[in-house]
């Protein structure tokens, strides 16, 4: 084995000499660790956990370590000499057996800088048939890419955004219920706001911590690695999206705010989705004649990036763009609701003007999601009732800050639920039984 790879490892794997492995997991996770719902699989092979920048991958990888207490070898993707070993699955599998002592957890991080990932990751599956892989990465433009076909029934995939309501408040289950829902409220309230990243959680000063998280979002990834030619052309297509949170994307329109081609726009959207800054939201199509078809709406992943690109920090009631930021937030908590392999969201908007928030679907079944921004809004809507009368669904969720009621519409059973619950009520609906 290469003593200068070798030498590297040692130094990022301190248990090699000294054998220990509790502290070494420690300084590797927050002071506070607030438990995910999501899940590792512990089983041999590659397990791929991927998100945006500094939503918790690593601490989530490094959490499950910390159970075991077992040995890893932890490989980090952004030292040019490791990549240039990594290049060689065939080498790393007979060093990972021969001097390395047959280590059978390995943990590669940042693994969106391989310039082949999916190759080798396949390669370390394949060759090490007993180990348990780890692999995160803060972009799909290359790890997903690389690893859709290469790493078919070879690999697990762990969609890891920020924080969510649910999960960000599980401390107030042992409170009086009435304590425990004044939490919840002051929550969601500070949520819309300053969004759900663990870091702007923790700090004193959430503002400043997001605009680091901008920036180094700007330049690490935008600037060094998409190799973006004019970044002020590309902050600007952010802000502009930013500022149109839950409005149709006219591209055409945005390109010449922003001052570049339509294509450079399209381009500059793309990496954003891929980074998990924004997604983009079609339209629902279900067949009824008078539906729109066409231009999708933007959505942020996170509100906090949102207010920092566009709106400010001010407190939710009574801003200008409460609707927006709310609506927003409601997209947010369904899109850490689901898996992005199986499920969708989309809206609904009818010819003549009616319009249903966000159409969750999941093997051919929907879920219709109103929002509402005021604290509780028992009317179904015109627009509501005209979808009701069109598919008939089951089951229709009133997303709302507060307040929790139900009726039955023609058939269907409309729920109001406050928007602390609203990831639970959507992850029962996509995983219930069908049939039954």
């Amino acid at each position: 084995m290469d003593n200068h790879i070798l030498s590297v490892l040692m130094a990022d794997n301190p248990w090699m000499k000294r054998g220990e492995l509790g502290p070494w997991f420690r300084e590797h996770l927050p002071e506070t660790f607030i438990p995910r719902t999501a899940t590792l699989d512990g089983a041999a092979g590659a397990h791929l956990v991927i998100g945006p920048r500094r939503a918790g991958k690593s601490s989530l990888v490094w959490h499950w370590l910390e159970q075991r207490q077992e040995p890893v070898l932890y490989i980090n993707c952004e030292e040019p000499s490791l990549r240039e070993w990594l290049r060689s699955p065939a080498l790393v599998a007979a060093d990972v057996r021969g001097e390395l002592g047959g280590v059978q957890l390995i943990l590669l991080e940042e693994a969106q800088h391989l310039e082949s990932a999916g190759l080798t990751i396949k390669g370390l599956v394949d060759r090490l048939p007993e180990l348990v892989l780890f692999v995160t990465g803060s972009s799909s433009f290359h790890l997903e890419a690389q690893t859709r076909e290469s790493l078919a029934g070879r690999a697990t995939r762990q969609l890891l955004l920020p924080l969510s309501l649910n999960e960000m408040g599980a401390e107030y289950g042992g409170l009086l219920p009435v304590v425990a829902m004044q939490q919840k409220v002051e929550l969601t309230e500070r949520t819309a706001v300053f969004g759900g990243y663990p870091s702007v959680l923790r700090g004193d000063e959430p503002d400043l911590e997001l605009a680091r998280l901008v920036e180094s979002f700007v330049v690490r990834d935008a600037s060094d690695r998409f190799r973006i030619g004019s970044i002020a052309a590309f902050k600007k297509t952010m802000e502009l999206m930013a500022s149109q949170v839950g409005q149709l994307c006219n591209f055409s329109e945005w390109s010449s705010i922003v001052g570049v081609g339509r294509a450079l726009v399209r381009e500059y959207i793309q990496i954003l989705e891929d980074t998990h800054i924004v997604r983009l939201v079609p339209p629902y199509v279900g067949g009824a004649r008078s539906e729109l078809t066409g231009m999708p709406k933007v959505f942020f992943l996170d509100n906090g990036l949102r207010n920092r690109l566009f709106g400010g920090f001010s407190p939710l009631s009574g801003r200008a763009d409460k609707g927006a930021l709310v609506e927003n937030l409601v997209f947010t908590e369904i899109a850490k609701s689901i898996n992005p392999l199986l499920d969708t969201i989309r809206f609904w908007r009818s010819k003549g003007g009616a319009e249903v928030d966000f159409i969750v679907e999941h093997g051919g079944h929907i879920l219709p999601i109103e929002v509402k921004a005021g604290e509780s809004h028992r009317n179904v809507t015109r627009s509501l009732r005209s979808f009701i009368d069109a598919y008939h669904p089951p089951r229709v969720l009133l997303a709302s800050v507060t307040g929790a009621s139900q009726q039955e519409v023609e058939g269907t059973l409309v729920q109001e639920v406050p928007l602390h619950d609203l990831a639970g009520e959507v992850r029962r609906f996509v995983e219930e039984p069908r049939g039954c």
